[in-house]
């Protein structure tokens, strides 16, 4: 059976640099009937691990530690025995949620995870977070992009531990190389492809957010 992507939608609050945002955060889910990983354990434990089912839920992967991205994470990995996979750059970003849980195991670049037959190539794409990375799977067209690229843009890097120069880098150089067909599944709001986000690489430049 082909692996196949689910998508949940969790409500909960961002909070970095004394402030406290109401946000929805796009959790993914990929696999099959009989395993899957999670990308984003945001917020709601319980509504992840209905979403999974009777599945083995192999890992938990995070695209950064902001805390609504990583809110959950503990709670889904021990109620499945699923590892917590983060980006070793986002460690401090991770302990301000965390400060008694480290994550089981750190990401790195050109890693690959594999789930259902389906293989996630892990791109560290740093500038919205230290550590932020996307999750490419060819074998499905799609991209996994957290909060470094949406639908119009770049993620914010207006706080703490985020870079603009950065975030442009590394999505010219590691995102807008791969195929413009290619699906992007972001960490909030709606999907985009590569190809509609390109053309605006200098737009995005020029604006200087």
């Amino acid at each position: 059976m082909t692996a196949r992507v689910e998508h949940l939608v969790t409500s909960g609050q961002f909070s970095l640099d004394g402030g406290t945002w109401d946000v929805d955060n796009n959790v993914w889910i990929v696999g099959d009937d009989h395993e899957a990983v999670v990308i984003d354990a945001a917020h709601d434990a319980d509504a992840i691990l209905a979403a999974v089912g009777d599945r083995r839920l192999t890992a938990v992967v995070c695209t950064h530690a902001h805390n609504d991205h990583v809110s959950a994470a503990p709670a889904l990995a021990a109620a499945t025995g699923a590892k917590i996979w983060l980006h070793p750059d986002d460690l401090p970003l991770w302990k301000l949620t965390h400060p008694d849980r480290e994550p089981d195991a750190h990401l790195a670049d050109g890693q690959v995870i594999e789930v259902a037959g389906t293989d996630l190539t892990v791109l560290h794409t740093p500038g919205h977070a230290p550590g932020a990375v996307c999750l490419y799977a060819p074998g499905l067209g799609v991209l996994f992009t957290g909060d470094t690229l949406f639908h119009g843009g770049p993620g914010a890097t207006g706080r703490s531990y985020s870079h603009f120069p950065t975030i442009i880098t590394s999505i010219r150089d590691r995102l807008l190389a791969l195929p413009p067909e290619t699906k992007v599944l972001t960490g909030h709001g709606d999907a985009t492809t590569i190809g509609a986000e390109a053309p605006h690489l200098e737009e995005w430049i020029a604006r200087g957010h």
